[in-house]
């Protein structure tokens, strides 16, 4: 965990940064070609931000190899390009980047490709009880709080916010590729949520089915009386956004759109 305590504080509550699957919170540290990155963005901005390696992730290090009871999964190069948008699907990779099919208008930093790949370490698929406990331990010890995760954290950050919904002030959820379980939503009805989705989903194979996990979730917190906003950045003008909010072109209006919803919700000095 590192964490940044601006002396011009604004933000009401710590935000807390949690990443997605095989990253780490380098993820929000800075962008592939050199801008400032969500983590400085926000302390800007003038929140207390904390931010996050999982359990077995990045500075969190590896546990020796009888501790976790699987093999750890690599993704390649190829990979994240294909998966989170920024390629035109499966294919659209390849090592001559004048080759590669990038989606038209992609606010990705392309040419820093390479860099973004540096970021990516291995993970696991048995240890997500081992972070439930290490994230629900941090919420702890530092909230209330504002959530904001990102992608496979998802599940972790529903899952940890119905377990303490006393100690968490407001979610915002990037792109959640995993949701809490739906027969608990309801212990998040007090707690103002925002989701946000970038652009070319329905032209993905996955991400239509994973974009309505997110969907049903929120309408499950509707349903027990629940305030939640989900915004779809194409339908708002926000163009060309990959799955990597944070690190396209375009993060700063994104940041200010999040920062936006967090005052109307009170949650701004």
């Amino acid at each position: 965990m590192q964490y940044f305590l601006p002396q011009n504080r604004k933000g009401k509550y710590p935000l807390l940064m949690w990443h997605g699957g095989g990253l780490t919170g380098v993820t929000y540290e800075s962008t592939p070609d050199g801008r400032e990155g969500w983590l400085n963005i926000f302390i800007r901005k003038g929140w207390d931000v904390y931010n996050s390696d999982a359990v077995e992730r990045g500075r969190s290090g590896f546990a020796p190899p009888d501790v976790w009871n699987s093999e750890p999964n690599f993704l390649t190069k190829a990979n994240p390009f294909e998966r989170f948008r920024i390629g035109q699907g499966a294919g659209s990779w390849n090592a001559d980047p004048a080759q590669a099919k990038v989606n038209a208008g992609s606010q990705f930093p392309v040419e820093a490709y390479d860099n973004f790949t540096k970021q990516i370490v291995p993970r696991w698929t048995t240890t997500d009880d081992a972070i439930v406990a290490a994230y629900t331990a941090l919420v702890d010890k530092v909230c209330p709080c504002v959530l904001l995760f990102h992608s496979q954290a998802g599940g972790f950050g529903f899952t940890v916010a119905q377990a303490r919904p006393d100690k968490i002030k407001a979610i915002v959820a990037v792109e959640p590729a995993v949701a809490g379980d739906k027969a608990q939503a309801g212990k998040l009805k007090n707690i103002p949520t925002l989701v946000v989705y970038g652009d070319y989903i329905p032209l993905d194979s996955r991400w239509p089915k994973m974009r309505q996990i997110g969907l049903d979730y929120a309408d499950a917190m509707r349903a027990s009386g629940g305030n939640v906003d989900v915004v779809n950045l194409p339908e708002v003008g926000i163009k060309g956004n990959s799955h990597m909010l944070m690190m396209d072109r375009n993060n700063g209006q994104i940041a200010d759109l999040i920062q936006k919803w967090l005052g109307d919700k009170g949650l701004v000095e």
